[in-house]
């Protein structure tokens, strides 16, 4: 039904209406959540659904769930969709049929009106913690999905108001901090019984045939945006590949991410087809999330206004083969699935650059770190922190990358050290970039920074997943890689370099260091304007050494000031180094389509 010719004023306000009731079912898990990883962390999304299990609007909170509610429903409505009734609620996290990893627990209310099913408020948070063999139920080294923690189908949460007891009694004997999981699953619960309330004052005052003609009107109307900007895109295929170092059970055993892009018309293809087999390791995608990372790449390019829901879909088709990392079957693990998530958002940039090189920025730290640390206080109390961290954005072609900032696919922030402190048996020494990590370039790659943990309890396990040591955050145009991961223990003692995929027992003073990747560089590093490599010296995000090097920019130190005759010197130097071959160009990214 198109309504906005009827009434176009009336479908722009409704419009606005549904995306603040996504928006505000945002704001009620923010502001009543008990654990970091949602409160300071924002891992968690919001959405509101048509009754066939659309999405309609998607609050602004993680990208890194675009596109899951969809599955999510279809496999509730697929088991539920003709005994749903009012007051029932219902939860799963089953990557197998309709989730994406353990931690990320989904709650959906169905909203009804005149005992006809209208639409859903659906939620997604990531739990501190889901049981399994690792406290925080996210460890990279699990080698199937029945090591990782409590596995929940779509089930009856509440039926008709009551609450399945059986349910929370099962989730309640399985998870480590269930205070905690039980304060963020009733954020959820509120935060669906926010938007049923404001949504039934929407069909109260506008009708429901109304209502219920505007959401598909919605959804329509995002279709033809979506297909209008593909419309200006270039027709062609361009295809490219990236690796993960390995899955923290083979070691040093590449990861192959292989992706192309055809784009025709109104319509576009995302095509995994070359992608590894799934792994041992825990960093299997489930379909939904493969879409996740590929929608959030496609629309960086796309005008800012179309909306997240089911009408993007339409327009942009992805194709992942079964049991493939982007596409994985049982038995596979899936709880470390974010680091492949936020490399394919990489990988789809350096298909999208090849297409629209003036539009797209170098790779990113290479997705967020996940660091968890869990054990047991002296009385026997748990405890578990949960963090991701993300620091840099590529070098773009218009300005350089973003430093200490959260990754696309994100949109995390970092926890407070002093919250950090207060809630868990944990010092924070440092907190600080590190210089020359981001990538040379026209314009640099955002710097990675450094955060030291030291451990103040008797035991606990610490594991770590992360990446980019072998293969460093890509460059484009003539830009240098970013610099690599490391994971340290005690570094100003033993200095012990351990695996950056790693799960180990730590002890009361042992000290934790993570150093993330920078983000790669974008273009010729020869045409950065000489000022800002000087600021970037004075602010020691880049060393002398390195603008020489690098830049061919030679900084008089004692005045703080270019040496300009002895900066076209060396500048002249390198291109004559160049123009001979030397030296050898590696792990730059230069990219090639067809």
């Amino acid at each position: 039904m198109n309504t906005t010719g009827r009434d176009p004023i009336g479908f722009e306000l409704f419009k606005n209406t549904l995306f603040s009731i996504a928006d505000e079912m945002a704001l009620t898990i923010y502001r009543t959540a008990y654990s970091g990883v949602l409160k300071d962390g924002m891992d968690y999304s919001t959405a509101f659904c048509d009754g066939d299990g659309r999405t309609v609007a998607q609050g602004l909170t993680m990208p890194g769930h675009l596109g899951s509610f969809p599955d999510a429903l279809g496999a509730t409505l697929k088991r539920f969709g003709h005994r749903m009734k009012p007051g029932d609620i219902y939860c799963l996290n089953d990557p197998f049929e309709g989730g994406m990893h353990l931690p990320d627990v989904f709650i959906l209310k169905p909203i009804f009106h005149r005992d006809e099913r209208i639409a859903f408020a659906g939620t997604v948070c990531h739990q501190t913690d889901m049981g399994g063999r690792v406290a925080g139920s996210n460890a990279s080294d699990s080698t199937e999905t029945y090591q990782e923690g409590l596995r929940i189908p779509p089930v009856k949460m509440y039926d008709g108001g009551e609450p399945n007891e059986t349910l929370f009694r099962l989730i309640e004997k399985n998870v480590r901090v269930p205070v905690r999981v039980f304060g963020d699953m009733r954020a959820q619960l509120s935060a669906c019984h926010i938007a049923e309330a404001a949504f039934l004052r929407l069909v109260e005052t506008r009708g429901a045939e109304t209502v219920k003609g505007h959401m598909h009107e919605l959804m329509d109307y995002t279709e033809r945006m979506t297909r209008a900007a593909l419309r200006e895109l270039p027709d062609g295929e361009w295809s490219f590949e990236d690796w993960i170092d390995d899955d923290g059970i083979d070691y040093g055993k590449p990861i192959r991410l292989f992706v192309t892009l055809r784009k025709s018309g109104d319509t576009l293809v995302a095509d995994w087809t070359g992608s590894s087999p799934q792994v041992k390791g825990a960093i299997n995608n489930t379909l939904s999330y493969t879409k996740a990372a590929t929608y959030t790449g496609i629309k960086s390019v796309l005008p800012a206004e179309i909306p997240n829901n089911d009408g993007f879909h339409r327009a942009v088709q992805v194709i992942a083969p079964p049991g493939t990392i982007a596409n994985c079957v049982l038995p596979a693990a899936t709880a470390a699935r974010g680091l492949t998530g936020f490399r394919m958002v990489d990988c789809v940039f350096g298909a999208l650059a090849m297409m629209l090189p003036d539009r797209v920025f170098a790779a990113s730290d290479g997705g967020n770190t996940g660091i968890s640390i869990g054990g047991y206080h002296a009385d026997r109390r748990p405890f578990i922190y949960v963090d991701f961290i993300c620091s840099a954005w590529g070098g773009r072609p218009w300005a350089d990358g973003l430093d200490g900032n959260a990754s696309m696919f994100a949109n995390l922030s970092s926890h407070p050290a002093e919250i950090i402190e207060v809630e868990h048996p944990l010092e924070i020494l440092a907190l600080e970039f590190v210089p020359d990590t981001g990538g040379a370039g026209k314009f640099r790659g955002g710097m990675g920074f450094r955060r030291d943990y030291r451990f103040v309890e008797e035991e606990a396990v610490l594991q770590v997943r992360s990446d980019r040591r072998a293969f460093q955050p890509f460059g484009l145009y003539g830009g240098s890689p970013g610099k690599p991961s490391v994971n340290i223990i005690n570094p100003h003692a033993e200095h012990r370099v351990v695996p950056a995929k790693v799960t180990m027992t730590i002890t009361r003073g042992d000290v934790y260091r993570h150093e993330l990747p920078g983000g790669g560089g974008w273009g010729d590093p020869l045409q950065r304007d000489p000022a800002s490599v000087l600021r970037d010296v004075v602010n020691e995000l880049v060393s002398v050494r390195s603008a020489h090097d690098d830049y061919g920019v030679v900084v008089d130190t004692a005045r703080g000031e270019i040496d300009e005759a002895a900066t076209g010197r060396r500048r002249a130097e390198l291109r004559a180094q160049r123009a001979a071959g030397w030296p050898p160009v590696v792990n730059r990214t230069q990219p090639s389509g067809r």
